[in-house]
């Protein structure tokens, strides 16, 4: 009997699993359950909206769906309208693929003020996803701190600084985008709790700061001279260009550029300050001590409206799904017999769709090397079964290219699409 394998969640690793599944097993049985109407994860509603490139890789993600053994299942969710238990009892093979969309929290003080906001959240807000259309973010009269040194804090800059002519080409949902013109903002702050020569961020994304046509970038407490060796050489070299980076920018004449980005590096946010909502930021300057990162003590305070952090992400947790911590419990990617995870909610919130693609076809490999080739559970006929039973209404991949295709028809003249936010 043919393998029947669930497939939870719809992003990059769970497409490249349901790839990797449909090759080897070309008999199997594949449902990829997705809790939205709308798939692709973090393609759709993390990368940025003025990074169409990145986004083309849902073009190989079409090209699984044209599988006839491959189905995608949207509108139902593992824990509302179909429990763990459950899938293990239809699949022989559940391959958990579900990411880390909660905003690890910060833990000072003043963060529960109105004006401050994961990046999980603020990222999703302006990307159009449904849990955040409402966030409604507070934005102005002062600026925008942004904690964390990361990729998505550049991205969140960029949205924020790039002006209208500058957002050509992208998907930047109308919402957001009145938001964002309707607020004078002059001032963003990208704070690190160590130097540029440790920043999270890579090269193609450093890059981008020096080409704002706005925006002036500032580097302030770091010589830009320190670059400690790495054990990897990818690492070190891409380290070397950041530095390389920065000393560009670092020497960039401002011209007219109104607007200014404070790269502040060697400080930690120790308190949001403000009564009502947030009026400023108090930062502690940072050093190392035998190798490790501690205050110095020393402390100032920045003026800001919007506090915004990008310090990491946590795994939602599922009913009845063994976790550990932030992540899915697991013993190098194997949760239980027959359940196996792959990508951030195996490992955390690390690495770049490339290399959760390698992992996510490694794990798949796994489970189909570990599968005896016989099979007695009902797959997608029980949970068909099971869904009308409870009323629920699947959403499947021609009613997305339905949204999809409303989406594009719906574009304002220089954006590729408007979104779709709500859903009945």
């Amino acid at each position: 009997m043919t393998a029947k394998i669930a497939i939870i969640g719809s992003g990059p690793s769970g497409f490249y699993a349901a790839d990797t599944f449909a090759k080897k097993l070309p008999d199997c049985q594949i449902d990829m359950i997705e809790r939205l109407h709308t798939p692709f994860g973090l393609v759709r509603a993390g990368v940025a909206p003025d990074h169409q490139g990145t986004k083309n890789v849902t073009r190989q993600f079409e090209r699984t769906m044209q599988n006839d053994n491959v189905r995608f299942i949207g509108n139902v969710e593992v824990g509302r309208d179909i429990t763990y238990d459950e899938l293990k009892d239809l699949y022989d093979i559940v391959f958990l693929a579900i990411g880390a969309s909660v905003d690890r929290k910060m833990g000072i003080a003043g963060e529960d003020l109105p004006g401050v906001y994961g990046s999980s959240a603020f990222v999703g807000w302006y990307n159009g996803h449904p849990d955040f259309v409402n966030l409604a973010p507070k934005l102005g009269p002062n600026g925008v701190a942004i904690i964390g040194n990361g990729n998505v804090a550049i991205d969140i800059v960029r949205v924020l600084a790039k002006s209208a002519e500058e957002m050509q080409g992208s998907d930047l949902c109308l919402h957001a985008e009145d938001t964002i013109r309707a607020t004078k903002l002059n001032d963003f702050y990208m704070i690190g709790r160590r130097g540029a020569a440790q920043a999270a961020f890579t090269p193609s994304e450093a890059n981008e700061l020096g080409h704002l046509a706005h925006c002036h970038p500032v580097i302030l407490n770091d010589d830009l001279n320190e670059v400690p060796a790495e054990e990897d050489p990818k690492s070190q070299k891409n380290k070397e260009k950041n530095m390389e980076i920065l000393r560009g920018l670092n020497e960039q004449d401002r011209g007219d550029k109104a607007k200014t980005l404070h790269l502040q590096f060697w400080a930690k946010p120790i308190e949001i300050l403000g009564t009502d909502c947030v009026e400023g930021l108090r930062l502690e300057r940072t050093a190392l001590v035998d190798g490790r990162v501690q205050g110095t003590g020393e402390t100032f305070d920045i003026a800001v409206s919007t506090v915004i952090s990008a310090i990491g992400y946590e795994t939602a947790p599922i009913p009845g799904l063994p976790m550990n911590g932030t992540i899915v419990q697991n013993n190098d990617g194997v949760v239980e017999n027959g359940v196996y995870v792959a990508g951030w909610c195996k490992h955390g919130p690390q690495g770049t769709i490339p290399t959760n693609r390698k992992e996510s076809m490694e794990m798949a490999k796994r489970a189909i090397d570990a599968f005896n080739g016989k099979s007695d559970k009902t797959g997608p006929t029980g949970l068909d079964a099971l869904l009308k039973e409870r009323n629920v209404h699947p959403v499947d991949f021609d009613n997305w290219k339905q949204i999809e295709a409303q989406e594009e028809q719906a574009a304002r003249p220089g954006r590729v699409r408007e979104k779709q936010i709500t859903f009945p």
